[in-house]
């Protein structure tokens, strides 16, 4: 497993949902923005239908204020929520569109992205949700670089150096997180109305186990705690 290139300075998150970087890449954010990287975030739906028994107009405002926290936490300050409904977001050349003119206002140089493959394990199916925008952000990535397409944007062409999609579990490319575990459980600790109704274990005990379980030991990869992505190259 190789070592994550960091030689960029910006850098632009797309998931679906509040909490999709909290579940494992607020610890890279919190790594990059330590090196001075300046890191923004995209999502394409506000989470609404995420919380049981929490009507999607009271849930909606809720997750945007909780991702808002989160990324106060890592050092984030540009959230941008696209309004796609929560659930329903379809891999479209609309998705494509809207997230291509996303890369082409932030100019990043790494695109990363969340899991879009089918499961997440033998046995565990993916969200609709996250197969649709990961799918539909690595086209984006390519979309945003061809100056021929998507020309109702009005956006001049910007080509991303790389994508790197995280929460796999065998990546092509590691990086070492050892030292921002901590701002990571409190980042997604931020998330506590949509955790607390999940389980009723406490929030920061919830916080913590996801992150010892998807940032730990990688096979090749010499840190202690380390995070695993598959990366793409562009541009």
């Amino acid at each position: 497993m190789e070592q994550l290139p960091e030689d960029w300075q910006r850098g632009l998150v797309i998931v679906a949902h509040p909490d999709d970087i909290e579940y494992g890449a607020a610890a890279a954010v919190a790594r990059w923005t330590r090196q001075g990287k300046d890191i923004r975030y995209v999502l394409v739906s506000s989470g609404e239908a995420g919380i049981a028994g929490l009507p999607p107009a009271e849930a909606g405002p809720l997750r945007e204020d909780e991702e808002r926290a989160g990324a106060k936490i890592v050092g984030v300050s540009q959230v941008e929520f696209l309004g796609y409904p929560d659930g329903q977001i379809q891999e479209s050349l609309a998705l494509r569109r809207d997230l291509a003119g996303a890369i082409r206002r932030h100019q990043p140089e790494l695109v990363v992205l969340f899991n879009f493959g089918d499961v997440w394990a033998r046995g565990y199916a993916n969200s609709a949700d996250h197969r649709a925008v990961g799918r539909a952000g690595l086209d984006a990535v390519s979309d945003a670089g061809n100056e021929w397409i998507h020309t109702e944007l009005n956006l001049p062409p910007h080509s991303p150096r790389w994508a790197a999609v995280y929460g796999v579990a065998d990546g092509s490319h590691g990086l070492d997180v050892t030292d921002t575990i901590e701002i990571a459980v409190e980042s997604l600790s931020a998330h506590h109305r949509y955790l607390a109704a999940l389980s009723d274990q406490p929030v920061a005990d919830q916080a913590r186990a996801v992150i010892d379980m998807t940032a730990g030991p990688k096979a090749g990869f010499p840190a202690p705690r380390a995070l695993s992505f598959e990366l793409y190259h562009f541009g």
